[in-house]
């Protein structure tokens, strides 16, 4: 064995290297093997959920949310998001906000996240109606108005009105006008007002001699004296009249609070009284050749004179007396006066029709008659025929002939009677017999507010109504130089938008103008450019009255009513009107997100799908003008016939949802709306009733 083969121990004696069997392991196959495990899946999925979440990071926004108020409830109802602190990791898109706060109404709107990488997004919920009460301390029933609308009488307790600053007044006859501004804070919060009431009047004492003298304010009868009598402020005239005596007469200033005393009046003895009567009435009477009035006439004659009385009338030969009177005398006087008669013959057809002279009937018409050489009503009458009428004035001297053909009522009717007609200025409105509805929504519809009272209403007269809104291009042909304006750098004073930025009196007045254009009577009655009342009986161009508008809109021709233009739900039918939609969002606040109408502000009328009536807009492009002054509505009960709205008021109503309008409340069709200034997104149609 050699050196290598054997070790030794510590000692120095060696050991042998033994060897020992071995045998080397034989691969029985070359194939891949793999064992299931857990711990892999677990690994596998926090990689893909890691990566998941780094690309949702890298692709979200940073948005934060803006409430005011700062204490409601949010909640973002659809799409993904995380909250960090205060803000949002959202991506691009919509999704439905929904906040909430107690004091405030609920709120359902659209968050819209833009691609800007940190971005906030404000929104202001709308306080609920505060609960107000009114109270005048020292008198009841005080009539209530805000903001010139009339809410009802003191005490007046639990009323809704919306927050913000309102003007109140409180008034009630004989007593100076309460006013101020108050303040509501809204949210459901009670709050109360109350007035004191001064008295508009002042206590003036008179005295006469000799007394029991009747007094009279304004021509009003108040008592006798002496007397201390409540005389409301203003300058009164004040008469004091007794028998056998002149009459004393004087103007006050009487001034609310400043009681005073008339200085003792001593009535003198009257003259004699002249009552004079003639037939026929109305003669004028001079006296000593001065002209004293027309009969039947009191006048007052100084006594032991004599007294030259005249008497004229048209038609009648002039009369001449002289009188005289006694002191404190009371005489009546009767004259008949002789009229001037020539002959006048009568020709007309249908033979047997009837002569009427101012009213009264003279027989057939077929005839020679004398007739008075003044002005006379002729009528020429038939039952079924249109009568005739005319002033009449015979001539002395001359042969005169009234010759007259009278017409059906069944073709004078057919005649006049159109179901389409066409403006002076190129407008089409057509005819509707319209008939029984109900005006406004029940307390249960949602959007409803505390102006839509259910009113019961008729419509009688037929009417016609225009089927587009009026045009910048038809406006001005009435004035030349108005203009719409523009909008966010877009033109509103296109030829064919509908007219805006106009009031409710530019809107009566273009109306007037054109039944002028027209030869038809003024619908609108006007004192300088002011417009000061109208005439109901007018068939003359107009603003459709609220129950005609609403008639017209809600309507569907078989005894059903809509709730909106289109139907009964939100969204719109597509092309179904001009809303506040995603075009608008940069503008308005409140938008409808899943509408797209593609017009900013206005669009050409007649651009969107008509109504069941076949008319234009009734729902979108612009809010309108309607005739009736704003005010309470619906509490009076039973049937209203032919509405014309407030007899006074400081607004007028509008109805209609606007481009600008896009809430479930504005574009239901019973929503209501008033104002006195322009606005752009206002504007007007046309209407008139049936002649008859």
């Amino acid at each position: 064995m050699s050196n290598s083969d054997e070790t030794k121990d510590i000692n120095g004696a060696t050991d042998p290297i033994i060897p020992i069997d071995f045998t080397p392991h034989r691969e029985e196959s070359q194939g891949f093997s793999y064992k299931f495990k857990w711990l892999h899946v677990v690994v596998a999925s926090f990689l893909l959920v890691s990566l998941s979440t780094g690309w949702f990071v890298l692709t979200a926004r940073s948005v934060f949310v803006d409430v005011d108020p700062i204490t409601a409830q949010m909640s973002i109802d659809t799409g993904t998001s995380f909250k960090l602190g205060q803000r949002y990791l959202m991506r691009t898109g919509s999704y439905q906000l929904t906040l909430k706060n107690e004091g405030y109404h609920d709120t359902v709107t659209r968050l819209l996240v833009n691609r800007e990488q940190s971005q906030t997004h404000s929104f202001v919920m709308r306080k609920l109606p505060g609960i107000i009460s009114f109270d005048s301390t020292n008198i009841l029933e005080a009539r209530i108005r805000i903001d010139g609308v009339d809410i009802g009488q003191t005490p007046l307790v639990n009323v809704e009105v919306e927050p913000g600053v309102h003007q109140l007044s409180i008034s009630k006859d004989r007593y100076l006008d309460f006013g101020e501004t108050i303040d509501i804070e809204g949210r459901a919060v009670e709050q109360s007002f109350s007035a004191s009431l001064e008295p508009a009047w002042a206590t003036v004492s008179l005295t006469t001699t000799p007394s029991g003298a009747d007094v009279l304010v304004d021509g009003e009868f108040i008592g006798s004296t002496p007397i201390n009598a409540e005389i409301i402020q203003g300058q009164r005239d004040l008469v004091l009249k007794l028998a056998g005596h002149k009459a004393w007469q004087e103007e006050f200033d009487v001034l609310a609070g400043e009681d005073f005393s008339v200085p003792l009046v001593e009535l003198e003895p009257a003259d004699g009284l002249l009552f004079i009567q003639s037939n026929p009435a109305a003669a004028s009477v001079t006296i000593g050749g001065e002209f004293k009035g027309l009969t039947p006439l009191e006048v007052a004659l100084p006594p032991g004179q004599n007294h030259e009385l005249t008497f004229f009338k048209n038609g009648y030969n002039s009369s001449s007396l002289s009188i005289q009177t006694q002191a404190n005398e009371e005489r009546e006087l009767n004259i008949d006066l002789e009229p001037i008669l020539m002959t006048v013959r009568v020709i007309a057809q249908p033979d047997d029709a009837e002569l009427y002279v101012d009213g009264e009937f003279r027989g057939a018409a077929n005839q020679t008659i004398e007739l008075m050489a003044a002005s006379q009503q002729i009528e020429i009458r038939k039952a079924g025929f249109i009568p005739y009428s005319t002033e009449f004035t015979s001539r002395p001297g001359l042969e005169q002939i009234i010759s007259v053909s009278l017409k059906s009522l069944e073709q004078s009717r057919l005649e006049q009677i159109k179901p389409v007609i066409v403006t002076a200025a190129g407008q089409t409105l057509k005819l509707f017999y319209p008939g029984a509805f109900t005006m406004g929504a029940s307390r249960r519809e949602a959007g409803r507010r505390p102006n839509e009272n259910l009113r019961d209403i008729k419509l009688e007269r037929p009417f016609y109504l225009g089927n587009r809104e009026v045009t910048n291009a038809e406006f001005r042909l009435f004035n030349a130089e108005h203009s719409s304006g523009t909008l966010e750098g877009l033109t509103l004073d296109n030829e064919a938008q509908p007219v805006v930025r106009i009031t409710w009196a530019q809107a009566a007045l273009f109306c007037n103008w054109l039944s002028d254009q027209e030869s038809l009577p003024h619908f609108y009655e006007v004192a300088g450019e002011n417009v000061v009342g109208f005439n109901a009986e007018s068939a003359g161009y107009r603003l459709p009255t609220e129950a005609e508008w609403a008639w017209a809109a809600r309507t569907d021709g078989s005894g059903g009513q809509l709730k909106y233009s289109w139907g009964d739900t939100i969204p719109p039918a597509g092309n179904s009107g001009n809303f506040a939609d995603i075009t608008a969002q940069s503008y308005l606040g409140q938008i409808m997100f899943d509408y797209d109408d593609g017009y900013l502000a206005t669009a050409p009328v007649a651009s969107f799908d008509v109504n069941q009536y076949e008319l234009y807009d009734m729902s979108g492009n612009v809010a309108e003008w309607v005739h009736d002054f704003y005010g309470a509505v619906g509490a009076i009960g039973g049937v209203e016939v032919d509405p014309l709205g407030p007899s006074e008021g400081q607004f007028h109503t509008i109805r209609g949802s606007s481009w600008a309008h896009g809430s479930v409340t504005e574009l239901r069709l019973s929503f209501r709306d008033f104002g006195e200034e322009v606005r752009d997104d206002v504007g007007f149609r046309i209407a008139r009733y049936l002649e008859e």
